[in-house]
């Protein structure tokens, strides 16, 4: 208000509860330990994610949301990690790969 702009809030994401122990989530964890050796960081984080929206639309589907390090969100400092990206591409085509 004080620069001269109005504002308007809509409802955001749909929420989504993750899946911790559902099997995509196994097979992306067993693939990337396969790739890298390591076991994945799982957990969940507060965000909007399209998750939410595809879950409204198609209730019970199993869903993981995975990408490559990203810091700063949404904000002027938003940057992405450049080398998490290959290694990223590496485990989302053997997951694709394993279907």
């Amino acid at each position: 208000a004080l620069a001269g702009f109005a504002t308007e809030h809509s409802n955001g994401y749909p929420g989504w509860k993750p899946a911790p122990g559902a099997a995509l989530v196994q097979l992306i964890d067993d693939t990337n330990r396969a790739l890298f050796g390591t076991p994945l960081a799982i957990k969940a984080i507060h965000a909007g994610l399209e998750c939410g929206l595809i879950g409204e639309k198609y209730p019970g589907m199993e869903m993981a949301s995975i990408g490559p390090t990203m810091h700063d969100v949404h904000t002027p400092d938003e940057r992405l990690e450049i080398p998490a990206v290959a290694g990223f591409w590496r485990l989302l085509t053997a997951v694709l790969d394993r279907f």
